[in-house]
């Protein structure tokens, strides 16, 4: 695998994500001015259930037909039959559950929520197994139109719903629409189709890998959730939107940056999973170009938080300032997270991936324990949550000293200096808030100077990160070899 197809994978990964998370992004800030906190809160509260769902359905496969090196048609045809009676089967215990959870929470409306929203799971399945064969593939431009089709098609429809007053439904009719949109432009995409083909040996030989990714996902998954079942059931819906909204912001950034290198990299990172040296190499470039960009967006996003609320959303989601700062600090992290344990998944090293879950939720939900019942507030809970994030750094990075020579102190001395310049960046933005200037000015005025400043002085210091990305633009958009020629 060559410099020019992984830089290509990168690019329409990156115009995927971006371009999908920008229009959501617009059609975020439409539905929050025409719905209210409660039809979020609503609305997370169901998704803890259907979310926790769909980690069976997928059961951890999915990543299992990419890490493999030889995958054929029977892999693909009998995932996507065990998938699909996974999803049967849990669609079914929901829809008899959903009147539990509807008296638990004391919210006669959320029954026939829960149902509707739970037939995600069918989608999911095909859009699951289409995905693992394009990630695999590297065809991310095929992704790209399916991600970007679907974002454009579901936005509409969930705008139409809210301006005709359908509350929660409008949000549920979106997340369907995602789905389906998705899965029906890659069926016309995607040469693959289920065959009448199946293997319990291929089955097998694959979930011996994926069990233990499915319970270390299922960990982080519920663990992930459960601060919104804590919210939800002490605070009620209103608190729960609020917090839920908060991680909006701070989630778009992280996934667009770090997601796209990181995704791009688990096939790259399989391919190379022999030579240890080589793995080291594209785990450090992936740690500091994301952390690189990630860090100053995340500060600035941070700084900037209450104008951009107040300007996008209104005051009615002022409250949700202080989580989204909290929660900013949580995904900066995310580019190291991610970065060593893709490395593991490349290695087929599900085994440490489920070790490593079970001792970061220890520690996570005695934080979660302590946050709830010694300071019993939402602000502290989520507080809990950025602190988990900075032990599970310490936890991730452990094993690759010895799998890779990448070690926690090289780690942290790689992406030290992007903290230290975002620290300076944020110190040079945050007064301009306190001018008394108009929201948009304000906001206007604070991304210029934080620009300014973090660029400079990345130039100043010479940042080996700021001079790859530069060439690397440069070489993607100059004469030698243009966006096209690409």
């Amino acid at each position: 695998m060559n410099r020019e197809t992984v830089v290509k994978s990168l690019i329409y990964k990156s115009l995927e994500r971006g371009g999908s998370q920008v229009v959501s992004f617009v059609v975020q800030i439409c539905l929050a001015r025409l719905l209210s906190p409660t039809d979020y809160g609503t609305l997370a509260l169901i998704a803890v259930f259907v979310t926790i769902s769909q980690v069976f359905v997928q059961s951890g496969l999915n990543i299992a037909l990419i890490q493999r090196k030889d995958t054929d048609e029977v892999d693909y045809s009998s995932v996507f039959y065990v998938s699909l009676g996974i999803s049967v089967a849990l669609y079914w215990a929901l829809f008899g559950i959903a009147p539990v959870i509807a008296s638990l929470y004391k919210l006669p409306g959320l029954t026939q929520v829960l149902r509707v929203l739970a037939l995600i799971l069918f989608p999911t399945v095909l859009n699951s197994v289409q995905t693992a064969k394009l990630t695999r593939e590297m065809q991310f431009k095929k992704l790209m139109y399916s991600s970007l089709g679907a974002v454009v098609a579901s936005g509409a429809a969930g705008i139409v719903m809210a301006g005709m007053g359908m509350g929660v439904w409008a949000l549920i009719g979106q997340l369907l629409a995602y789905q389906i949109m998705g899965g029906a432009i890659m069926w016309f995409t995607v040469k693959w189709r289920p065959g009448r083909l199946f293997s319990w040996e291929k089955v097998r030989s694959l979930f011996s890998f994926s069990w233990k990714l499915l319970c270390s996902t299922l960990l982080d998954t519920v663990y992930q959730n459960l601060r919104s079942l804590v919210i939800v059931k002490r605070y009620g819906t209103d608190m729960l939107g609020y917090y839920n909204r908060g991680q909006q912001f701070p989630v778009i950034v992280s996934d667009n940056i770090n997601g796209s290198i990181q995704t791009v990299m688990l096939p790259v990172l399989s391919r190379e999973q022999e030579n240890r040296e080589q793995m080291k190499i594209a785990m450090r470039r992936a740690i500091v170009s994301s952390s690189y960009v990630v860090f100053p967006l995340m500060t600035g996003l941070a700084m900037i938080a209450k104008p951009l609320v107040s300007l996008l959303l209104t005051d009615k989601w002022l409250p949700c300032v202080p989580y989204l700062q909290i929660c900013c600090a949580t995904y900066a992290l995310y580019p190291i997270h991610t970065a060593n344990l893709q490395a593991m998944n490349a290695q087929g090293r599900s085994d440490l991936l489920l070790k490593l879950e079970i001792i970061k939720k220890a520690f996570d939900s005695a934080i979660l324990l302590v946050t709830l019942f010694c300071f019993g507030s939402p602000i502290a809970i989520a507080m809990g949550g950025a602190a988990s994030s900075v032990i599970s750094t310490f936890i991730n990075t452990a094993p690759n000293k010895k799998l890779f020579g990448y070690s926690f102190r090289e780690q942290i001395g790689d992406i030290l200096p992007f903290l230290l310049m975002s620290a300076l960046m944020g110190a040079c933005i945050y007064p301009i808030e306190l001018l008394g200037l108009s929201n948009i000015l304000t906001v206007f005025l604070q991304v210029a100077v934080g620009a300014v400043v973090y660029s400079g002085t990345s130039r100043l210091l010479k940042i080996e990160a700021y001079l790859y990305l530069a060439n690397l633009l440069k070489s993607m958009f100059g004469r030698r070899l243009s966006l096209w020629r690409i």
